[in-house]
């Protein structure tokens, strides 16, 4: 099926067709599962029951669980994935991951979430979108470029067997997917308890098989084309800053993943939005909220492009083929998320995230 689509549209352009169909899958299935790490984080560092963090753990598990088992039957092999083949920087990792960990409080959302409420019309999202996008590129190859390798040098770590958390361990494909499957056997059991709706449940694991089909998708490509192309998987920093530079200047680059993957989300949480009535205009309640906002999508932008990954990227992405920059990222976003919260915004009155479609519900944000 591949080759065929390959033979007919071309490598670049199957590529991009790959993108915007798994796009499409995870803007729907994030949109109907409310699925953000800053609510689970929030959820976790309040004490709170409200389902969100188990909606996490559930795309968090599955993608462990779909990658690794497809490592495991030798579909898939992650080792020449720039997260694990290239020189990493653990420093990078874990300053970069708490600045995004921070921006992602003040911004109320992750780069992901932010996409999928300007799907739907948060034009509060929308503005802090474009801003976290210039502030990407601005930490790629603008102004910013120089304190992010100043940032990055600090600390590295070789490529291959180095940063390969299951080499390093010895735990294997076997060992890596058990420990999937425990938290995904968590992550039910907190559901039931919890009462989380079918969309949080259904939702959260198409998020989670999502992140595996862009695994399998680029990496069948690799094996089968005749050009070279990267393995990658879902993340939203660098895609973000690359559509924006496609948009905003002629480019001589041949379509790819990224640009597929871009509006795919876009349009996937639109559907879902418009068919179960979530569609709605909503702008900035006044010039304080405005600035929290822009401080926190640049925080976002430059934080996600030092760590090499955003929460989708290193937090789902990166953490399900066990790269340990990744790891060091996650942990540094969820423990300057919590401070975060816990300095900011850390009052009772304030609900995480929009409410469940469903029977359990809470205020918005």
């Amino acid at each position: 099926m591949l080759q065929a689509a390959i033979d007919r549209f071309g490598e670049p352009w199957t590529l991009a067709l790959g993108g915007l169909l798994i796009g499409i899958g995870f803007g729907f299935f994030a949109q109907r599962s409310r699925f953000c790490l800053r609510s689970a984080v929030i959820e976790f560092a309040r004490g709170q029951r409200g389902g969100k963090l188990t909606v996490w753990l559930f795309a968090f598990a599955t993608a462990v669980v779909a990658t690794q088992a497809l490592a495991l039957l030798g579909f898939f092999d992650a080792s020449g994935a720039r997260q694990i083949a290239a020189r990493g920087s653990l420093s990078g990792a874990a300053v970069g991951g708490a600045l995004f960990g921070i921006g992602m409080i003040l911004a109320r959302g992750c780069s992901s979430r932010l996409l999928v409420l300007a799907a739907q019309g948060n034009l509060r999202s929308v503005m802090s979108g474009l801003i976290f996008a210039v502030a990407a590129q601005s930490a790629w190859t603008g102004a910013l470029s120089p304190l992010r390798e100043a940032i990055s040098g600090f600390w590295t770590v070789d490529g291959g067997a180095a940063r390969d958390l299951i080499a390093r361990t010895g735990i294997g494909h076997g060992g890596a997917l058990a420990f999937g499957l425990v938290w995904l056997a968590a992550a039910v059991f907190w559901a039931r308890r919890q009462r989380v709706p079918a969309w949080g449940w259904a939702g959260a694991i198409g998020v989670g098989l999502s992140i595996t089909a862009a695994w399998w998708l680029t990496y069948a490509m690799s094996t089968v084309a005749f050009d070279p192309h990267p393995v990658q998987a879902l993340s939203f920093t660098g895609p973000s800053a690359e559509v924006l530079t496609r948009v905003l200047f002629v480019s001589d680059k041949p379509p790819n993943f990224d640009m597929g993957l871009m509006p795919g989300v876009i349009i996937g949480a639109f559907l879902g939005a418009a068919l179960f009535g979530d569609l709605k205009l909503e702008g900035f309640e006044g010039g304080a909220s405005m600035r929290r906002y822009i401080v926190g999508a640049v925080l976002m932008g430059f934080g996600g492009m030092t760590a090499g990954g955003c929460a989708v990227g290193a937090g789902l992405s990166g953490a399900a083929v066990f790269t340990m920059t990744a790891w060091v990222t996650l942990t540094a976003m969820w423990a300057a998320a919590t401070l975060t919260d816990r300095l900011i915004d850390q009052r009772p009155a304030v609900a995480p995230d929009q409410p469940f479609p469903g029977p359990l519900k809470e205020s918005s944000a």
